[in-house]
């Protein structure tokens, strides 16, 4: 019985299984990140600090890679998935596919947050969803400016990020260097989202993903909270968009530049700098 329910819902499509992949990846960074906000915001700070929310998010990130890598690469990320169309690593044919995956999961996600902390919104706000003020509960689902920041430093602050963010990863995966050990790639990758936040989170909550702010942002326009999310921060709403994909291509060109142009790969039993290549099953 269980097998003929599994050809009936067994995927041919290769695009299509990606597409789910990267949707069910996306689905778990995002519960564990939204929720971890929610649960340090409506606790007020009783159940929680800013830490909490990076650790929340670098969980997320890797389970999501532990979940989705094995079938799409687990991009979980449409400023990466962009990234790798630029660079031929895979078919624009395939992009529509990526974003749509990494969109529905997101989306979904903040529904499901939602849902969980319904009842501690409702207690915390009495039923007034705000952008700003003092019970604000939007910056629980996508990200917002400080109230001290400009509109170029936010942009800056993002770009960086995720300059930093794609760096990380590259160094984390480069064959031809000193590669981090096989299966501890989700690990570290996670790690480096914890590092990101703990260092450049406090300006702009750090979203260094298009596919992480936008469909909530959208989710909490449908849900109560209305237009003023895309206005809020002098409509701030685009740069978590347009910032990270520019970082993302300008991290994969610094790393290009000043490692990867240069670098043979590592041969043999040993490599120029004198270090033992190893080999790990």
């Amino acid at each position: 019985m269980l097998e003929k329910i599994q050809k009936v819902l067994t995927i041919r499509s290769v695009t299509i299984r990606e597409m789910l992949a990267e949707a069910l990846g996306m689905y778990i960074l995002m519960v564990f990140g939204l929720s971890s906000v929610a649960q340090v915001v409506l606790g007020r700070l009783n159940f929680g600090q800013h830490l909490n929310i990076n650790l929340g998010f670098g969980i997320g990130v890797t389970l999501g890679i532990h979940a989705a890598g094995g079938i799409s690469g687990a991009h979980l990320n449409a400023a990466i998935t962009i990234t790798h169309c630029i660079l031929g690593n895979l078919p624009w044919i395939k992009l529509p596919a990526y974003l749509i995956g990494q969109f529905l999961g997101s989306f979904t996600a903040a529904a499901t947050v939602f849902g969980i902390y319904y009842d501690a919104l409702y207690d915390y706000c009495k039923g007034n969803f705000t952008v700003t003020g003092p019970t604000a509960t939007a910056s629980i689902f996508s990200t917002y400016p400080a109230p001290y920041m400009s509109l170029p430093g936010s942009f800056f602050t993002e770009f960086l990020a995720t300059v930093m963010l794609l760096l990380g990863i590259l160094i984390i995966h480069d064959e031809k260097n000193n590669r981090a050990l096989r299966g501890t790639e989700a690990l570290l990758t996670g790690i480096l989202v914890v590092g990101i936040g703990i260092g450049m989170g406090m300006n702009t909550g750090y979203a260094i993903n298009p596919s992480r702010d936008l469909p909530p942002r959208i989710f909490t326009a449908i849900a109560g909270w209305g237009t003023d999310v895309f206005t809020a921060g002098h409509h701030w709403w685009w740069i978590p968009i347009i910032a990270p994909t520019l970082g993302s291509l300008t991290g994969v060109f610094i790393h290009k530049i000043f490692i990867d142009f240069h670098n043979l790969p590592v041969t043999g039993c040993g490599n120029e700098k004198g270090q033992t290549a190893v080999e790990v099953s």
